[in-house]
């Protein structure tokens, strides 16, 4: 047995996946909300008998290694490592393939980053800018050590470092965003800027980014470009440190910049992280989520801010995130406020109110409630937002409250948020895999999961043959499915997945799997159970028996065309035939 068996075989899927997730018994598997979409539905499943897992939502789905992979954002080898020392199992790195582009990656922006905090700390080309940290930013050389900051040099000391005494190929810093080429000569990509490293809640650095010194000079903030391990948008400055503050206090504070950050773990605040962008994201939400169910936005106060404030309000609703916004004294940015009266900001952050709440204010501070235009304004603003929360008993509460504050009937409120719930929406990975699927096509994985997952899979199948007689699968895939069945039942009275799935070829084991984790009721009681299975096979038999009266009737009108009585007369009876059956169902 390889290593990456043992591995598998000693953990066990729904044990491991429990420690991340909260699961629920669905049947013989266990089901919960995806963790890498945003849905309302459950539509994880896990199956204890297969130790896999599939979203019926998303689509992904495998094994507990593509789990933690997928859940983590890291290689195979990496997960396979962290499994591993789980159950104290050694691996030897030699049994696979050498480093990886993103393990590369990683490791040439570990040695990038320490080049910069020399420069910034150490060497002369970095006294200006950490003159401008100490004396500007009030920050101390603990704290620029914590956070790994850096300078990188206005020439190209980087790219001759990393090449010359390294030994790196120009590729492999083209691969991290660090240079850029033109000919044969490379170039660093920062120049002349402090340095953040940008890392995800393990560590890793995934890329940097670099801010001017002088505020005139532009643009004031670039970051590593789109790289295998970079993406924008995907994780927070500040996360590792913040993430064990953030569990345990099942709370975020969502800031714009790292010197937001920085700032705020200076002051005590140690759950605050940036979001490096205009508004939050889907994925970061996601990733939000797992840890925390209350959300702090402390974003800049100017008209942007209050923008990507509202975006990301939006964001947050769909992961049903209980969402504040902290109002900064004096309208300051966070950092200003921070090294202006510390206290003052700590209390502003105490006192943030309501995510709706403060789009109320904020509306009625831009606008008059005396006019007709200004009481149009209001509501063009806020009934998209309200549109989007999930709780009537939310969604009535501040619509009363906006009834009241621009002095309009809330009916007529409620006339115009259906017009904005009435509109088409985009489709959103929440939409299910099946939507371009064929009701019979459906039906047939429905009717094929309710045996494979009930309680006595034999008796189930047995049922079902009787009602589908010589019905013909229409998805090929389930038609030889269904056959395997066939073979096995006619020499195995119970029914085990692993026994099943021995001899089955790559292509229906993954369709096998689908079926066997497909989200069916769950059924109190036996007969509801039959009564749905029995339901199911008669109506895609009914489907079958229509189809074939269908195809009969078209033939039929053909043959008296051609004037044939002997044919005309046989199409007759088989029609009256299929018909009987159809109506004896």
């Amino acid at each position: 047995m390889d290593q990456v068996a043992r591995v598998r075989e000693k953990i066990d899927i729904v044990s491991f996946i429990s420690e991340y997730l909260t699961l629920k018994k669905s049947g013989r598997n266990f089901s919960a909300p995806c963790p890498f979409h945003n849905e309302k539905t459950p539509s994880f499943i896990i199956s204890p008998e297969r130790q896999i897992w599939h979203c019926f939502g998303c689509g992904k789905g495998g094994d507990i290694f593509s789990f933690l992979m997928e859940y983590e954002k890291i290689e195979f080898l990496e997960a396979l490592r962290s499994l591993a020392k789980r159950v104290g199992i050694e691996i030897k790195t030699g049994d696979f393939a050498t480093s990886s582009i993103k393990e590369k990656i990683y490791q040439v922006n570990k040695i990038a980053s320490g080049f910069y905090q020399y420069i910034l700390t150490e060497h002369r080309a970095g006294e200006k800018a950490l003159s401008y940290l100490l004396e500007k930013r009030k920050m101390n050389k603990a704290l620029i050590k914590s956070f790994g900051l850096g300078y990188s040099p206005s020439n190209n000391a980087l790219a001759a470092y990393l090449i010359n005494k390294k030994k790196y190929k120009k590729q492999d810093l083209s691969d991290a965003g660090l240079i850029f080429q033109r000919g044969n000569d490379a170039f660093d990509f920062f120049r002349g800027r402090l340095i953040f490293p940008l890392t995800d809640h393990r560590g890793n650095i995934l890329g940097f980014s670099g801010r001017v010194l002088d505020d005139h000079d532009s643009p004031k903030y670039i970051n590593t470009k789109e790289t295998p391990v970079y993406h924008k948008g995907s994780t927070f400055f500040g996360i590792d440190r913040a993430l064990d503050e953030i569990k345990k206090a099942g709370e975020a504070v969502l800031m714009e910049g790292e010197f937001d950050v920085i700032s705020s773990f200076r002051e005590g605040i140690k759950n605050a992280v940036a979001i490096k962008g205009t508004a939050l994201t889907d994925e970061q939400s996601i990733f939000l989520s797992r840890f925390a169910q209350k959300i702090i936005l402390c974003l800049d106060q100017d008209e942007a801010g209050i923008e990507a404030t509202k975006r990301s309000l939006a964001v947050l609703e769909k992961k049903n995130l209980t969402s504040y916004v902290a109002s900064m004294p004096g309208n300051k940015d966070p950092d200003d406020a921070l090294n202006s009266d510390p206290v003052l900001f700590k209390s502003a952050l105490k006192e943030s109110a309501g995510a709706y709440d403060f789009l109320i204010t904020e509306a009625l501070d831009r606008n008059s409630v005396k006019t007709f235009e200004g009481k149009k304004k209001i509501s063009e603003s806020l009934l998209p937002a309200f549109s989007l929360i999930s709780n009537e008993v939310v969604k009535e509460h501040y619509l009363r409250k906006l009834s009241s504050e621009i002095d309009t009937s809330l009916d007529s409120l409620k006339k115009q948020l259906d017009k904005i719930d009435k509109k088409p929406e985009d489709k959103t990975a929440e939409s299910s895999q099946t939507d371009k699927r064929g009701k019979r096509e459906i039906r047939e994985e429905y009717l094929l999961s309710l045996i494979v997952q009930s309680e006595k899979p034999k008796e189930s199948f047995d049922a079902v043959l009787l009602i589908l007689e010589d019905y013909e699968f229409e998805t090929e895939v389930y038609k030889k499915v269904m056959e395997r069945l066939i073979l096995f039942f006619k020499t195995n009275n119970d029914f085990e997945s692993k026994n099943f799935v021995k001899n089955l070829p790559k292509e229906l084991v993954e369709a096998f799997d689908q079926i066997f984790l497909f989200p069916i009721p769950k059924f109190e009681t036996k007969d509801p159970f039959l009564i749905d299975l029995k339901r199911t096979a008669k109506d895609l038999r009914a489907i079958y028996l229509k189809n074939k009266i269908q195809d009969l009737s078209d033939r039929l009108k053909k043959v008296k065309e051609k004037e044939d009585p002997k044919a005309e007369d046989t199409l007759k009876t088989e029609i009256s035939e299929i018909t009987s059956k159809l109506t004896t169902l």
